[in-house]
């Protein structure tokens, strides 16, 4: 991720703490189109960068259960 802006990291209100989580920010969707994402465990590991409209239909897949069980 190239920018000067610094992500605002945050964990899903229906996260359990129990180490499995993944944080988001989504501040830079309206800047730069994209929604970083990263292991809570690893705050200083990488990030991936998804494009807004991919991030959304993932979220989306995931409210109706459409991705079953991994």
């Amino acid at each position: 991720m190239t920018t000067t802006d610094t992500p605002r990291w945050f964990k899903s209100s229906y996260s359990d703490n129990g180490g499995t989580c993944v944080e988001v920010s989504d501040h830079l969707a309206g800047s730069l189109g994209i929604v970083p994402v990263r292991d809570s465990k690893v705050s200083g590991g990488p990030v991936l960068s998804f494009p807004i409209a991919a991030f959304s239909a993932f979220v989306a897949s995931v409210k109706t259960d459409q991705l079953g069980a991994l």
